[in-house]
């Protein structure tokens, strides 16, 4: 007998029929919105789960006596409680090489855009407002060159590190749990810690995890250390960073600008005041949002749903002490 698989994140045609062959699928659109009351139905029955973007906390899981997996379409696993999913023996799994390089473009992007002040010139044009030459009013900074400064050594970090390096002559400064020899020997980088690092970046980018530790790790006192040329780039995790510090930080010039496509509450409110400043570039969340990226992060999250509900060890599984009790038992 097939078992049974709750999928709310919509996939191919062929990724969906891949999985189909195996398992029974129920499929929950908008999961959020009106399909919320559909999956709290369909839960009782599921044997694994598939998609992103939505919070499983325990009162939902405990709709779900027969789970035995869930998979991730994200890198990110913030919406989901390690604790209770290893209490009850959950495999999680996630996708965490296949975005990587898509991810670092989106943050290279930012650097580039809010340097050269892309979408503020583009919308002067846009809107008729490009009268004459440009002037020093208009003119932004250089990229090449100038200091990278890396918060969250990881894999988008180093694929973020190599752009800069390798393309745009950066020196490069970076800081996390612990110094890393191969990434200082590759990219000629420099270790700092995170206070040594804020002050001597020109560009500051995020691309660590949201844990406990992380959250609202770049408040006021870290802001005041950095530069007034200094541009901020997250393409981590909103809540990494304190929003309403990172405004005052901007509207008062402790920093040039900043290039955003993580934010506190997503997505971003109409009202928010990022939206009143022009030194801010703000993108919905677009890190891995190419096609080729996105299909492939869906058609790895099959594979490991699958291994999981098959009985062998995902790939990219997240929690191993949750395997160690299905192997034990």
């Amino acid at each position: 007998m097939k078992k049974h698989v709750v999928l709310y994140k919509k996939l191919s045609p062929t990724l969906m029929s891949r999985l189909q062959q195996h398992a029974d699928v129920t499929l929950i659109d908008e999961p959020n919105r009106d399909g919320l009351a559909r999956l709290r139905a369909a839960l009782p029955h599921a044997h694994g789960l598939l998609g992103a973007s939505l919070k499983l906390d325990a009162p939902l899981l405990d709709l779900a006596p027969h789970l035995e997996a869930v998979s991730s379409v994200s890198v990110g696993v913030d919406n989901y409680d390690l604790d209770y999913l290893d209490r009850r023996g959950i495999l999680l799994s996630n996708t965490p090489d296949v975005l990587t390089e898509t991810t670092a473009d989106t943050g290279f992007a930012l650097i580039l855009a809010t340097a050269r002040r892309m979408v503020e010139l583009a919308n002067m044009v846009r809107t008729g407002q490009w009268k004459s030459n440009i002037g020093p009013q208009h003119f932004g900074n250089d990229v090449h060159g100038k200091t990278l400064g890396i918060i969250g050594m990881g894999r988008i970090g180093e694929a973020l590190a190599q752009r800069g390096h390798f393309g745009f002559g950066m020196p490069v400064l970076y800081h996390s749990h612990s110094p890393k020899p191969a990434v200082e020997a590759r990219f000629n980088a420099g270790y700092r810690s995170l206070e040594a690092l804020l002050q001597e970046a020109d560009f500051i980018c995020l691309t660590l995890p949201l844990t406990a530790e992380t959250q609202g790790l770049i408040g006021a006192r870290q802001f005041a250390l950095m530069r007034p040329q200094s541009i901020f780039i997250n393409i981590s995790r909103g809540k990494v960073v304190d929003e309403p510090a990172l405004i005052a930080a901007l509207q008062q010039g402790q920093i040039r600008a900043a290039g955003l496509d993580v934010f506190e509450r997503e997505p971003l409110p109409h009202d928010s005041p990022l939206l009143q400043l022009n030194n801010v570039v703000a993108t919905p969340h677009i890190g891995s949002a190419t096609h080729e990226t996105r299909e492939a992060m869906a058609q790895c999250a099959v594979d490991n749903l699958l291994s999981a509900l098959a009985g062998e060890r995902p790939l990219n599984l997240v929690n191993p002490k949750a395997w160690g009790m299905r192997v034990s038992g």
